[in-house]
């Protein structure tokens, strides 16, 4: 039971395995009360920025985790001041609608420019970060989340860094030991993104299937994962 004294927080929801746990740890902290998540959607494609996960996939992991779910549409190929405006814009309606809310949880693990740039982002409106995964080791947190019996795809792969085949392969022990040697086990360099379809924290799995692999600008490989209807 969550406290209704506990200070309301955002997520933001990439869909993958480091805003899951991320999201796992806060609902574990009685401090904390989840509100809602926030994710970031292009526009014309209508899938989840960067990670090119279909929208209508996001919204199902958002009623599996039973919590609204704040969507900010950008333009394809948006700059960073087009993203700061429509987050900023999201964030702001939110707090008015989420009493005491300052707060946004993240999911980023160890790079600092990244931290530094989202909190002077919210600095401006007056709101702060957490980064309740700061500084973890990537090993044994990946390790950890498949332990736990997280089950995730990697959709997107940067084919500088890996090889395309690495492109809808499931994230678990296996792959974990395939990474090549440099490679973050988390990806937090960019070399993969995620997709979590099952875990502790969802009400039931994501169903879908593999779909078409899709190279775009040349570099990065996208498996498209196509909705299961449900009955």
């Amino acid at each position: 039971m969550v406290s209704p004294s506990a200070e309301p927080v955002l997520v933001a929801w990439s869909g993958g395995k480091d805003s899951a746990l991320a999201l796992q740890e806060v609902l574990r902290d009685a401090r904390y009360r989840v509100v809602a998540l926030v994710t970031t959607v292009t526009a014309g494609y209508e899938r989840i920025s960067m990670h090119g996960v279909r929208r209508g996939l996001l919204h199902r992991q958002a009623r599996a985790l039973n919590l609204p779910l704040e969507e900010v549409v950008i333009s394809p190929h948006a700059a960073n001041e087009e993203y700061e405006r429509h987050m900023e814009a999201a964030l702001t309606a939110a707090r008015a609608r989420f009493p005491g809310l300052d707060a946004v949880v993240f999911g980023d693990l160890f790079l600092a420019d990244v931290r530094a740039y989202r909190e002077r982002m919210l600095a401006r409106i007056g709101m702060r970060g957490l980064f309740p995964l700061w500084l973890r080791d990537t090993r044994a947190l990946a390790a950890d989340f498949v332990r736990q019996g997280y089950k995730a795809v990697l959709v997107c792969v940067d084919s500088h860094a890996l090889a395309r085949s690495f492109a809808g392969r499931e994230f678990d022990t296996a792959l974990l030991g395939d990474l090549p040697s440099g490679i973050d086990p988390c990806g937090e360099n960019g070399e993969f993104h995620t997709f979590m379809y099952a875990g502790p924290i969802l009400r039931a799995p994501i169903l879908h299937r593999r779909g078409e692999i899709v190279v775009r600008e040349g570099r990065f490989v996208y498996c498209d994962l196509e909705e299961i209807p449900t009955t």
